[in-house]
């Protein structure tokens, strides 16, 4: 079944209806990859955390010392309930509620009533994930032995450091739900085909939209302006399979908006005070990627970062994180409703169309259809994923 997929064509309706491809995906995508779970301005003091759930999984991410993040699976020890039960919070320890055992913040076992003399704590503690941090942003990998996270740092650090993201805070958060396949919604995010005719707020004012938007002469005009914005001059092809490792393809690219567009709002006008080192509007935005499913959108005055994650077969959810400099305040520097409103209006609108895509995709008439050029991106994706998950 794997082995048959057509070239160059979207993917037969078993990958996205089948239980047991469904089962593979989570054992070798998104148990293997690092995945965005939050930024480290969401658990500024030590005690601070909050969960990421996925597909049945539970993990507390907890500021355990001053300059320290630790992932814990969300499991006592003991007879394995979860530990954590609101989705945020503030702990001097993590304390099981059904029989008290107690926690020490990096996953030690710190108390346990009424077990053996012989009883060794130091032999039981909550299982530890990897956790690599980017400009701010937190990744954790399930895998006992990850591919680096340093490759990560040492392509996008530079990059990314006129925007200080390290030094931003979380303006807004919202999940979206998706009645679809996790592989439907990340085919649409990775590419623009779909945008003209299904995104007129997004089209008005960005270029990628149109077709050889990034080699255009307003391409030109936008890197020309860069550096003297504080923003650099490069872009970079993405990277996967063989460098730098296991699902850790990373990309960064610059492209142009419309003219009269400084950053992605309703009427194109700034919605949020520049960001980090920025001098001014150079007429561009900058996507990245980190992983295969995270996604992140850097303009001038703010940041969204995209993930998607699968809760089911038939499910999946899009986490956005909307980024804006540490000192901005709501009311004052920037209006949430303003920051919020093209992405939000955007990905409603993906829902839509994601879960139509689903219906048709479930019929018994459904079959692979051709990749358009601007499809390019997604169909090296999903090369990327048939790949992976091939026994």
């Amino acid at each position: 079944m794997i082995d048959a997929q057509p070239a160059r064509t979207s993917l037969k309706q078993a990958f996205y209806t089948d239980n047991e491809i469904y089962q593979r995906d989570i054992e070798e995508v998104y148990l293997k990859s690092w995945l965005y779970v939050g930024h480290i301005s969401e658990i500024p003091a030590t005690g601070d955390w909050f969960l990421f759930e996925m597909a049945g999984e539970s993990v507390i991410v907890v500021r355990s010392a001053d300059d320290e993040v630790s992932a814990l699976i969300n499991v006592c020890r003991h007879r394995g309930s979860k530990i954590c039960l609101e989705k945020k919070g503030c702990s001097r320890n993590l304390v099981c509620r059904y029989h008290g055992w107690s926690y020490a913040l990096d996953g030690r076992l710190r108390a346990a009533a009424y077990m053996a003399d012989d009883f060794d704590k130091s032999r039981v503690s909550l299982k530890k994930l990897h956790t690599g941090i980017l400009e701010g942003m937190i990744f954790i990998n399930f895998s006992e032995q990850p591919a680096s996270f340093e490759a990560v740092r040492e392509g996008l650090t530079n990059k990314l450091k006129p925007y200080r993201l390290v030094d931003a805070k979380v303006a807004h958060r919202q999940t979206y739900s998706i009645d679809a396949n996790w592989k439907l919604a990340v085919e649409n995010y990775t590419e623009c085909y779909h945008c003209a005719p299904s995104h007129p707020e997004y089209t008005r004012g960005h270029a990628l939209a149109k077709p050889g938007a990034r080699t255009s002469e307003m391409m030109e005009e936008v890197m020309s302006r860069a550096a003297a914005c504080g923003l650099g001059e490069e872009s970079m092809n993405c990277v996967y399979l063989d460098e730098p490792g296991f699902g850790m393809g990373f990309a960064f690219e610059r492209y142009p908006m419309w003219k009269g567009h400084l950053t992605g709002s309703e009427d194109g006008q700034a919605v949020a005070p520049l960001l980090g080192d920025i001098k001014g509007y150079d007429g561009g935005t900058t996507d990245f990627q980190v992983g295969p499913v995270t996604f992140g959108l850097a303009y001038c005055d703010y940041v969204v970062i995209y993930r998607f994650t699968p809760v089911s077969l038939g499910r999946c959810e899009c986490d956005i994180t909307w980024l804006v400099n540490g000192d901005a305040e709501e009311g004052k520097d920037y209006d949430k409703d303003r920051l919020v409103w093209l992405w939000d209006v955007t990905t409603v609108a993906d829902k839509r169309i994601i879960e139509y895509n689903a219906e048709g995709v479930r019929s018994r008439y459904y079959k692979p259809g051709p990749y358009s050029d601007m499809e390019d991106y997604t169909w090296k994706f999903m090369t990327w994923y048939l790949q992976t998950i091939r026994p």
